[in-house]
């Protein structure tokens, strides 16, 4: 069995310390109560403090929990907010488009899925809650990097891989991509991700009017696509952009949206 670090186990009793006592607390209090030398505890609160876990109250010399937690908590908060007004619409969007649904946010220069939806019917399927996808060349990824201006910056600093011969690299034609995406309200791919699947995706926007996630379908290119007289899939059937877009717009009301 893998062994903790130490050093991260005193650091999260200091913050659990600082969450569960008084507002603030002294250096001394907190070395008494995790049982540690005072030049160990402060050196953690340094780190802390560097990081923006702990602020320290300039007058007393106290230290209290810093602005970083309540930033990744609301982030968390969000997320699973996200997830839960979009439960119902992404259902019904999978029985009427008969498609998976994906429900995705940005992370770490990529698009994490924190819901997903199985195609209604009896094939096998896996589900890719947990999963990254590329920001450059997926539906929920472009719709991000369309919308959201961080996700928009990390896509043009990130590794923008070829996938298949219609990935999208090159930093101008993507801005055009992208410039598209906005215009039109939502974003496709068409086999630049997976050869012989395309996915359409449109923006999920909270009551700030900020972009918040993205929702989309992906299917068989020859389902979510319709062909061309010589039977090459050209552009995703309509249908199924207006029921995506619909979705979207369901979940960002829900959200507290009231124009996007």
């Amino acid at each position: 069995m893998a062994r903790n670090i130490q050093s991260l186990e005193r650091a999260a009793a200091m913050l659990r310390l600082l969450a569960g006592g008084e507002r603030r607390l002294g250096l001394s209090d907190i070395a008494a109560a995790l049982g540690l030398a005072k030049g160990t505890a402060h050196g953690i609160l340094r780190t802390l403090q560097a990081e923006g876990f702990v602020e320290q109250d300039s007058t007393s010399g106290r230290y209290q929990l810093g602005a970083e937690l309540l930033r990744l908590g609301n982030s968390y908060l969000d997320v699973h907010e996200l997830r839960a007004r979009a439960l119902v619409w992404t259902d019904d969007l999978a029985r009427s488009s008969g498609e998976a649904v994906y429900l995705g946010v940005l992370h770490q220069q990529g698009v994490l899925i924190v819901h997903h939806v199985f195609r209604p019917d009896d094939s096998r399927q896996v589900l890719e809650v947990g999963a990254m996808q590329p920001l450059h060349s997926t539906a929920l990824g472009k719709v991000l990097s369309a919308y959201d201006p961080v996700a928009h910056s990390e896509v043009l600093e990130a590794e923008r891989k070829d996938f298949t011969a219609r990935t999208v690299c090159d930093p101008v034609d993507l801005e055009g991509v992208l410039d598209l995406t906005r215009a039109r309200g939502y974003a496709a791919d068409i086999e630049e991700t997976w050869e012989g699947v395309a996915s359409v995706a449109a923006p999920i926007h909270d009551r700030h009017r900020m972009p918040v996630g993205a929702v989309g379908i992906t299917g068989a290119v020859e389902r979510v696509c319709r062909d061309a007289d010589d039977g090459t899939p050209t552009a995703l059937r309509p249908e199924l952009i207006a029921a995506v877009r619909d979705c979207a717009r369901a979940v960002s009301r829900d959200l507290g949206a009231s124009r996007f």
